[in-house]
């Protein structure tokens, strides 16, 4: 009986883990870049004083602080006279196909382009383009005061991206 609802259980995980939203998040103006999987896990990008940024890792009701650009010191170890190299496997390179079916599995669930090139000429010859691009995919804006932003948010499942990779 133990076993039969161990067993359910992570069956009942490895759906979730498949089928639950993978959110990216891109907001300059708030300044809020993150990736999340919903309910499980939350990695975000955060302004730190002494080490420029750090990673803000929340999983489930723990968090943690990684440390990206932080150097960590390892000694070189000297090679011996009679030690032979190590021989690296070749890594697959992925197609240009399969990173195309691999962009096209992301919905664009919100985005927002709110440009200022600082040229008045240029923004005017943005414009033409931006409203023809806002015809059919919208959120593109040309304003003259300054402001550069951009607001992204991505979403897909985890089954989309290992289907994207199979699916020949």
């Amino acid at each position: 009986m133990l076993l039969a609802v161990v067993i359910i259980l992570v069956l009942l995980l490895a759906i979730y883990l498949l089928l639950a939203p993978i959110v990216l998040y891109i907001d300059t103006a708030s300044s809020q870049y993150y990736i999340q999987l919903k309910g499980l896990l939350k990695a975000s990008v955060e302004a730190h004083e002494e080490e420029v940024l750090r990673i803000h890792l929340k999983v489930v009701v723990f968090h943690f602080y990684l440390y990206p650009l932080k150097k960590i010191w390892k000694p070189k170890k000297e090679k011996k006279n009679g030690e032979k190299k190590r021989i690296r496997a070749t890594r697959r390179r992925m197609s240009p196909r399969t990173i195309l079916r691999l962009l096209r599995s992301f919905k664009v669930k919100e985005f927002m382009l709110d440009v200022d090139t600082g040229n008045c000429i240029t923004n005017s010859k943005l414009y033409p383009l931006f409203a023809f691009l806002n015809f059919y995919a919208g959120g593109f804006n040309v304003n003259y005061a300054g402001r550069n932003l951009l607001t992204l948010r991505l979403q897909n499942r985890s089954i989309a991206i290992i289907r994207s990779f199979i699916n020949h």
